[in-house]
């Protein structure tokens, strides 16, 4: 059962619920705060016996359901009336496994003001055109959004989101992206952070793009950092403003550490790309940086040291480096050997085109017009087409 400590003052001993150590005044002797708990600390039990008898008689949670909901209050105080709060839920539409997903997420719910707290922050979500399962899963997701103040937090974020999102459909978008959008503790971060973007040229057209991409970019980087990155992709990986892969590559940066890109061009040098070959293709195909480090060496293993291309064919089509070599790029190569080792004729088409083309346009170049010839070509794509 949870506690609420409190700090205790008693002949020159100060004990603290922050501390685990105390100090007796006089003596200058540090004792154990754990040795002393039973004996000197007043405890008040949290109402969790009441919580949990109550998740299970209103919500159908069972016990072990609702003591592990019950586990995620801090409040030492009884719920006034969480009755109210049901009923409230019940209103908005929700039906009960609705209900019961939400308070197991925030049982702080039910410590809530229907009226005063709760109705007017649901009301301003549910005016976005956010309901049923997806008010469920932002209210779920975001634990702080009844915490955070509707006229100063939640309804500024809304107007600056209105602004460069430019309708309440994209902001539910982007909030179903990103759940903690609304009530992130920095929007004044958020708003530096577009008017970096703006002032550095990019176009009203691709901020809005990022902003429904990858909200979190724009609201957990603080300002500097983010200068920084995008001060990186221009002069570092010479990517100019106005080009659309400079957003991406911005974007690339932000979940790369420097360490980790180093790792990762080492990876392409081992294969003997040069520095101006790495910056080529991160201008043409930023996320190819993105891609893991056992991917990466992968793929530069097939398509280098197996099928014998050079760096220079890769660089100038990298986006083949980002298909999936289980999925696609192996099963391919494989229908194509089997065409050539019994030499057959075929279209000759690039490796580019071979592996860029769709599913059903493959089929149809190279492997209908052998199905009695070989029966069994199509068996290498069955994984990934229903047949």
């Amino acid at each position: 059962m949870k506690t609420c400590l409190r700090l205790i003052t008693f002949k020159g001993l100060a004990v603290s619920p922050h501390n685990s150590r105390f100090h007796c005044n006089g003596f200058g002797d540090s004792v154990s705060l754990y040795s002393f708990r039973s004996q000197y600390l007043y405890s008040t039990p949290a109402p969790t016996h009441f919580l949990v008898k109550y998740l299970v008689d209103s919500l159908g949670f069972s016990e072990k359901e609702a003591i592990l909901a019950s586990s995620k209050v801090t409040s030492c105080k009884t719920p006034k009336n969480p009755d109210l709060v049901i009923d409230f839920l019940i209103q908005t539409g929700l039906d009960k496994t609705q209900m019961k997903k939400m308070v197991s997420a925030v049982p702080k719910l039910l410590f809530s003001d229907a009226s005063k707290t709760l109705k007017p922050k649901f009301q301003c979500l549910m005016d976005l055109g956010l309901s049923g399962s997806d008010l469920v899963n932002v209210v779920a997701k975001d634990t702080q959004i009844i915490e955070r103040g509707l006229d100063t937090h939640m309804r500024p974020t809304i107007d600056l989101l209105r602004r460069t999102l430019g309708s309440d459909d994209n902001i539910v978008k982007a909030i179903k992206r990103f759940p903690w959008l609304l009530t992130f503790g920095a929007r004044h971060i958020m708003e530096t952070n577009l008017l970096l973007l703006k002032n550095s040229g990019v176009p009203d057209v691709r901020i809005k793009e990022l902003v429904l991409r990858n909200p979190r970019c724009i609201v957990k980087i603080v300002p500097q950092r983010f200068k920084g990155l995008l001060h990186r992709v221009e002069n570092e990986f010479r990517v100019p403003r106005d080009s659309p892969s400079f957003l991406y590559g911005f974007q690339v940066l932000t979940s790369q550490k420097t360490s980790m890109l180093d790792r990762k061009f080492g990876v392409f040098k081992s294969f003997g790309w040069s520095d101006d070959d790495i910056l080529e293709m991160f201008r043409k195909q930023p996320f190819c940086v993105g891609l893991s480090e056992v991917r990466i060496q992968k793929a530069l293993n097939l398509f280098m040291k197996e099928l014998g291309f050079e760096p220079a064919y890769l660089v100038s089509h990298p986006a083949i480096l980002g298909y999936s070599l289980e999925k696609r790029v192996v099963p391919r190569m494989q229908v194509l050997k089997i065409l050539d080792e019994k030499k057959l004729e075929r279209r000759k088409l690039a490796l580019y085109s071979v592996l860029s083309i769709a599913e059903s346009k493959f089929i149809e170049y190279f492997v209908l017009p052998y199905k009695y010839q070989i029966p069994d070509l199509y068996k290498p794509l069955k994984k990934i087409v229903a047949p």
